[in-house]
C-alpha cells in the first residue's frame, strides 16, 4: 500500500511544465517564411493569415519592421494580434518591410 508519502512524490513527478509553442522562433529563414506563409494563406482563414503575418515580423524584429514600415512596434502588436481587423495599407507596409509580397494565383 502506498504512503502518502510516495503518493505526494509521484505527484510532484508528474507535474511537468510546458512552454508556449512559438512558431516565431522556427521562422529562422526566407525559405521557412515563405512556406509557412503560402500554407496559411492556402487555408485562407484571414484571423489566421493576419496571425501569421505577426509571427513573421516578430520573428524579424518588431522594432526593425516597425522602422520600416513607418507604423509603431505597439500598433504592430495590436494590428496582428488576435482579433484584430487591420487595414489593407498596414498589411501591405508590413509585407513590403518584411520583403515580401502577396501574389496571385488561380485557384482549381
Amino acid at each position: 500500500m502506498a504512503t502518502k508519502k510516495s503518493a505526494k512524490k509521484r505527484t510532484k513527478a508528474m507535474a511537468t511544465k510546458f512552454k508556449t509553442f512559438d512558431v516565431s522562433e522556427y521562422l529562422n529563414s526566407e525559405e521557412r517564411i515563405a512556406e509557412f506563409l503560402s500554407q496559411v494563406f492556402a487555408d485562407g482563414d484571414t484571423e489566421e493569415m493576419l496571425q501569421a503575418i505577426g509571427d513573421v515580423a516578430k520573428a524579424r524584429g518588431m522594432a526593425e519592421i516597425a522602422s520600416k514600415s513607418g507604423l509603431g512596434r505597439e500598433s504592430l502588436y495590436k494590428a496582428f494580434g488576435e482579433h484584430a481587423s487591420p487595414r489593407f495599407d498596414t498589411v501591405n507596409r508590413v509585407m513590403k518591410a518584411l520583403n515580401l509580397r502577396l501574389t496571385a494565383v488561380p485557384t482549381h
